[in-house]
């Protein structure tokens, strides 16, 4: 039986507060079920609203995933930022590739949400997610310059870009359970010799 004081105290959340009560229960489910088992239903059954409530506080199921996305995407920033002390160029792209390996191994689940969650052909992803990527996009450039020093910038972008799209299909297939019908090798090994492969097909610096 719910109580009149439990139902004071939902009353009177912060929207602050309510925002981080959905968060946190969405995250759990996907931690728990996956993305299949994330719903309006079960995330307000989860913190005793309304279905209702939910749409209060977010636009809709997508808001919801892309921010949890978000979040992820900024843990995964500061991970690979902490590799900036490695004065070697090439050992802190694979220091990058590792980091970024060993993040989407930690939580398998919640990781998943990048590669299995797609928004509807008439939407787009909102500026401030978009923001997100370009924030990952630029710590690879900047990884990246000093072996293409010379280059035009386009080239450095794309380049970046290359490598986040080859490390993500190989940390997908992994976290999906199906790396193994590709290769018999560990993950970080795959990682590192797609990562130091590309590198060596990239165009030297120019000497100036």
């Amino acid at each position: 039986m719910v109580r009149k004081t439990d139902i004071i105290k939902r009353a009177k959340r912060a929207p602050e507060e309510l925002r981080e009560l959905i968060l946190q229960a969405a995250k759990d489910l996907v931690e728990e079920r996956g993305l299949e088992g994330l719903s309006a239903r079960e995330i307000a059954r989860k913190i005793e609203y309304s279905p209702g409530t939910l749409y209060n506080v977010f636009k809709d199921r997508d808001e919801i995933i892309l921010t949890l996305e978000s979040r992820l995407l900024d843990e995964l920033l500061g991970r690979l930022k902490s590799t900036q002390g490695c004065p070697d160029t090439r050992k802190r792209i694979v220091c990058l590739a590792n980091a970024y390996v060993e993040f989407s191994s930690e939580n398998p689940k919640l990781w998943s949400l990048l590669s299995g969650h797609r928004l509807s052909d008439d939407k787009e992803a909102p500026d401030w997610y978009q923001l997100k990527m370009d924030k990952l996009m630029q710590c690879l450039e900047e990884a990246l310059l000093p072996l293409m020093e010379g280059s035009d910038k386009s080239d450095v972008s794309r380049s970046a870009r290359v490598l986040w799209a080859g490390l993500h299909g190989i940390t997908s297939l992994a976290v999906a359970g199906k790396l193994s019908t590709v290769s018999s090798e560990p993950l970080n090994h795959l990682a590192d010799n797609f990562v130091e492969t590309y590198l060596e097909g990239l165009p030297p610096a120019s000497q100036t």
